[in-house]
């Protein structure tokens, strides 16, 4: 399946874009790049239902080419049971001063300080919070007509997230650490 761009004037138009198609197409293999403020973000949505002995799996995605080519490296996701364990024999990870969040995640980075400006926002951390099992951070990809790996800003949710509502959530909260992580302009 092609991707398709969805653009729009403002975010509603663009987000009622993306509720006709979804209520239009299948929602198990949905493909899109939303254009917005001078940027493409990849809108992945992956469910597969499986079959017979076959268990199915689900996955939503939400990615970036970051501009700032820079070395900041920050990797998170929610702590599980393995972190803990983890945790007690010294495994380290970065408290960004929100008790609420650094309680709930895994946070690894080589700028603390970066990490700490890209998640002072509430209703982000809120969102983030609320999710399962997920990873978001920096990761490199090789993009077309270039033999070195980009860096994107990457979250994968073990989910699939079809409800519009739910996804433009999760979307506003990554759009809000991709302008602080890599501003345009």
């Amino acid at each position: 399946m092609n991707k398709v761009l969805i653009t729009g004037e403002t975010e509603d138009e663009i987000w009622r874009k993306i509720s006709d198609d979804l209520g239009q197409n299948e929602p198990l293999d949905y493909q899109v790049y939303i254009e917005s403020q001078g940027r493409q973000i990849s809108l992945n949505i992956d469910i597969d239902l499986g079959g017979g002995f076959e268990g199915g799996y689900a996955v939503t995605s939400f990615s970036s080419l970051l501009h700032k080519n820079d070395d900041f490296r920050f990797a998170i996701h929610r702590e599980d049971f393995i972190d803990e364990i983890g945790k007690f024999f010294g495994m380290q990870d970065v408290l960004i001063g929100y008790p609420e969040f650094d309680n709930k995640m895994i946070i690894k980075t080589n700028d603390e300080a970066r990490v700490k400006f890209i998640f002072s926002d509430p209703g982000s951390r809120q969102v983030f919070q609320s999710l399962e099992n997920f990873s978001f951070g920096v990761a490199h990809h090789h993009v077309a007509d270039s033999e070195f790996k980009e860096p994107f800003l990457e979250l994968i949710i073990e989910d699939g997230i079809t409800e519009v509502a739910a996804l433009r959530q999760i979307y506003n909260a990554f759009t809000e650490v991709l302008t602080k992580m890599d501003p345009l302009g």
